[in-house]
């Protein structure tokens, strides 16, 4: 998972470096970090005309397809009644894959979430009690972005807000979208689909960031948590697939979850 996280997230980081003069002037390091990855975008900018100060080469979609070999993307669920799903639009994803992440608030199981919590159906409760709001509207959006505020770094984002707009950074942060297919309604009414979709189920793991995640990546992490008094590693949760699912179908889970 660690793996994976940080191969997308640099992706995206080059590709959008033009963005990134302020960690590049405030911490040396960093840029000599990348200065490989740069020289490589130079040269290909040179031959194709590009200069870092206009629009990216490709958007984020594009860099997780070149990057992962898919790319994703909301649109109507094939269930009935699902509302919005999660669909594979380009390319396939193999087996054992890291296919996409729940977005959201991080609350622990002992902090206030009664407000936020009605009439919300994008609370996930991991399976040690931490729950975690991905509803992108309402009280949940200026929670989140609240918090992201609170733990801003001067021009450093320690977190991902773009994920509660329509304009996504990083496109795998639509796991809250991801349908549910063990429920005995959806079973009645959509056999055929649920026939299929046991066939192909998302696996939701528990994953808890490392403290040495690098910090110029941490504003492409959809998750924040709504307290920062005790210190804890920012809890993750990443949807992993059982079967590899080609390109045009929806991604389902049953929402049982393993703790990594």
């Amino acid at each position: 998972v660690l793996e994976t996280l940080l191969k997308i997230f640099k992706a995206l980081f080059i590709n959008d470096f033009g963005r990134q003069m302020d960690f590049f002037a405030l911490l040396p390091e960093v840029k000599s970090k990348y200065l490989e990855l740069l020289t490589i975008q130079f040269k290909r900018s040179k031959t194709t005309g590009y200069n870092h100060q206009s629009q990216n080469i490709f958007n984020p979609e594009e860099v997780l397809f070149n990057t992962l070999g898919f790319s994703i993307t909301r649109n109507r669920s094939s269930l009935i009644s699902a509302g919005t799903g999660v669909f594979v639009n380009k390319g396939f994803v193999p087996k054992g894959a890291l296919v996409s992440m729940y977005p959201g608030t991080v609350y622990q199981k002992y902090e206030p979430i009664f407000f936020q919590s009605i009439g919300n159906p994008f609370i996930f409760r991991c399976i040690d009690g931490v729950l975690i709001d991905g509803n992108d509207k309402g009280i949940s959006k200026a929670v989140y972005r609240s918090c992201s505020k609170r733990d801003q770094v001067g021009p450093f984002q320690m977190s991902d807000i773009t994920w509660l707009t329509p304009v996504v950074q990083n496109p795998l942060a639509v796991g809250q979208y991801v349908n549910n297919c063990s429920h005995k309604e959806f079973f009645a009414s959509t056999y055929i689909n649920c026939l299929r979709i046991s066939q192909a189920c998302i696996r939701i793991l528990l994953f808890s960031l490392p403290v040495f995640f690098p910090i110029e990546l941490k504003q492409y992490l959809p998750n924040i948590t709504y307290s920062h008094d005790i210190p804890i590693p920012l809890r993750c949760v990443v949807l992993v697939t059982l079967r590899e699912i080609k390109q045009g179908e929806e991604l389902f889970s049953n929402y049982y979850t393993i703790v990594n």
